[in-house]
């Protein structure tokens, strides 16, 4: 009986620290951060943001649906597709045409099934009128697919070419195998032709890639691409790559600071022991802004022409995994949260898209 009531003040003085911290972290959680707005919650894994003409947003999750998200936060289900939806894959990257407002192009890029029980990416073009999707044609097909490393990033550059980035399918020699769509950057023309000075007269325009996922365009036309480095145990080596014509990137041969020859190495990686798991890329005022995953965090890259000088991380473990980084057309940045993706630890009405000032940074 005495160890009994010995332990109750111990008890209560542990429920009282552990109430005192839930308080805290509510009345944290309460308080407005300056420059960061919530527009959207309780989304399912959103995986890319295109900005419509006035303003609103088409939004993919990865189990098939695109939602219209409407700047004031409303949004409603505008199309669903069938998608191989484990792991990795599923319904990716969006992309509006740069004619939209007159052609009403819309790109989507999505994990399917494949034949031998295998699954395939491909990019698909839609268009998109009165708040209805309507198939256009298959803009490209045979894009190796997998649980794991899909790519999936999709834009137009500021040459109105259609740039794909996809992953190495969970085989590493695909990379480097120029007969295979697999861990590369593609180029193609908007209606899936192909340009007649791509380097290797396929849709391949740089290859030796992992799993990149972030596509941007620096003020000089200059492309840049975020890729996901080794994982397991081993995880780390995440890379910012300067892209060019014809170029090989070296996975799997290289990683980090190894030279080879014929590979180019990264204008910045994040070292053995650091794990970015970077997701996207969006320039905005001499900076590459990218989401983390596992690092949790939205990063900037100051860039200093083809080189980055300075990297910044914002936001660390406050919001979760991040994924999509994009720059709307009031000149903010808009985040995706990726926390019902499995590998996370879902808040309250998580998944969401989230408002960033970027001068409030």
């Amino acid at each position: 009986m005495k160890k009994i009531i010995a332990t109750v003040p111990i008890i209560l003085a542990l429920t009282i620290v552990v109430l005192l911290a839930a308080n805290r972290q509510g009345e944290e959680a309460n308080e407005p951060r300056a420059g960061v707005t919530v527009i959207a919650d309780n989304i399912e894994i959103p995986w890319d943001i295109a900005f419509l003409p006035d303003g609103s947003m088409l939004v993919t999750e990865r189990g098939g649906n695109v939602l219209a998200l409407e700047a004031t936060g409303g949004q409603k289900t505008v199309f669903n597709t069938e998608v191989e939806g484990g792991g990795e894959g599923g319904l990716l990257g969006i992309a509006l045409h740069p004619n939209f407002a007159d052609n009403r192009f819309v790109y989507l890029y999505m994990t399917r099934p494949a034949s031998g029980g295998q699954t395939g990416n491909r990019v698909v073009r839609y268009r998109y009128e009165n708040e209805i999707f309507s198939f256009d044609k298959v803009i490209i097909n045979g894009i190796p697919g997998a649980i794991y490393h899909d790519g999936g990033r999709i834009a137009f550059g500021p040459n109105g070419m259609l740039y794909i980035s996809t992953g190495d399918a969970t085989e590493p020699r695909l990379a480097q195998d120029l007969s295979s769509l697999a861990g590369k950057i593609l180029r193609l023309r908007d209606d899936g032709a192909l340009p007649s000075d791509n380097p290797f007269g396929t849709a391949i325009y740089s290859y030796g890639h992992r799993n990149p996922q972030g596509l941007a365009w620096d003020s000089e036309g200059r492309l840049f691409s975020t890729e996901h480095g080794r994982s397991g145990a081993l995880s780390g080596l995440d890379e910012i790559n300067f892209i060019q014509a014809g170029t090989n990137y070296g996975w799997p041969d290289i990683e980090g600071d190894q030279t080879k020859n014929g590979m180019v190495n990264p204008i910045l990686h994040s070292g053995a022991r650091t794990t970015w798991a970077p997701a996207s890329a969006a320039i905005l005022n001499g900076s590459i802004f990218f989401g983390g995953l596992r690092g949790e965090a939205l990063y900037e890259a100051i860039l200093d022409g083809e080189r980055v000088r300075e990297l910044k991380t914002h936001f660390e473990g406050e919001f979760g995994r991040i994924r999509t980084v994009r720059v709307g057309p009031d000149e903010m940045l808009y985040l995706s949260t990726s926390n019902r993706d499995g590998r996370g630890s879902p808040a309250p009405n998580d998944d969401k898209i989230i408002r960033v000032n970027p001068k409030e940074l």
